[in-house]
């Protein structure tokens, strides 16, 4: 047996891989650990597939200073500026979503954090959608309290999504406005308000694989069981524009390796997955289960229709991801 065969039969077996162990990972030849990954995923998650929709609830002029970001203040794109979506629009849109064939809806607004007259905004559209349609409902709006989380999840939303972006030794070089650790901190609050989480990262920023395992070891840490990863498009005007954009080949192996790392999780092509020539087919096959359905925030994405008809072909049935 080779080494890739060993520590893919003890993560089968349950044992959870150290970093050196995943680090090894990243030397190994691509097929043989993307086909090695996709048993691994088959093995803790049959043919199940989480896929998701999401609007961008609140656009523009976010005081942070991340440096991928186009709806960054810092920035200097055409990116909209809009205020939150009325509850008449996001129902609207959700609606439409729900009419596709997707069972999962997420609300994504751009800055720090909603103030709470935007909460109570948002509560009311969350309820109307969740009234109105069968749709689970996600939510995306920054650092918020303890209570805010609570008045979500009061309201109908099942499930926070907070990406960590990067390690702990690199945040720094993606932001300065906010921390790793305040990530990590939102990410505690919403956990304890009874919310399940979403939180990955953006591959391509500038780190290394090390920080990709380190990310990942945090996030099996936090037992987050919904992974997005986002493959970097470098947008004109943002701090990062200029970023080597990462192969599809590299894609791949970061799912790989994530899939050994997170073996139970849903691991979820987000952003970016436009940039993949297949998009995305092959990474299917290599670890990921799961995916952003439609357009992105500021990017265009992959229609629904398209989406399915793969999913199918691929054998994989859709679902709401309740972890």
């Amino acid at each position: 047996m080779t080494n890739l065969d060993i520590l893919a039969e003890k993560v089968m077996e349950g044992h959870l891989l150290t970093r050196r162990e995943a680090m090894e990972l990243s030397g190994c030849s691509l097929e043989p650990l993307c086909r090695k990954a996709d048993e691994i995923r088959r093995h803790f998650c049959s043919g199940r597939f989480d896929l998701c929709t999401i609007v961008n609830g609140k656009s523009g002029r976010c005081p942070e200073n991340c440096r991928f970001c186009a709806q960054s203040a810092h920035s200097h794109t055409d990116a909209a500026i809009y205020p939150l979506l009325s509850e008449e629009e996001l129902l609207a849109d959700a609606a439409r979503c729900a009419g596709q064939g997707v069972h999962r809806y997420s609300i994504v607004t751009s800055g720090r954090q909603l103030k709470d007259p935007e909460i109570e905004q948002l509560c009311r559209a969350i309820r109307r959608i969740r009234e109105e349609t069968d749709l689970s409902v996600c939510a995306s709006c920054g650092l918020l309290t303890e209570e805010q989380f609570r008045s979500l999840k009061d309201a109908g939303v099942s499930r926070i999504h907070n990406n960590l972006e990067t390690s702990r030794r690199y945040f720094p070089s993606v932001c300065t406005t906010h921390t790793f650790e305040d990530k990590i901190a939102a990410i505690r609050r919403a956990q304890a308000a009874g919310l399940s989480v979403c939180s990955g990262g953006i591959m391509g920023l500038g780190e290394t694989f090390a920080d990709r395992v380190d990310m990942a070891l945090t996030l099996r840490e936090l037992k987050v069981k919904s992974i997005p990863v986002n493959l970097l498009n470098p947008i004109p005007g943002t701090p990062m524009a200029g970023n080597r954009k990462l192969s599809p080949e590299e894609f791949r192996r970061i799912l790989a390796v994530y899939r050994f790392l997170l073996p139970d999780a849903f691991i979820r092509l987000a952003g970016g997955r436009g940039l993949l020539p297949d998009k995305g087919r092959s990474c299917f096959l290599s670890g990921a289960n799961a995916a952003i359905s439609g357009d992105m925030l500021t990017t265009a994405g992959i229609t629904v229709e398209t989406d399915l008809a793969m999913l199918k072909e691929l054998g994989y049935e859709t679902e709401v991801c309740h972890e």
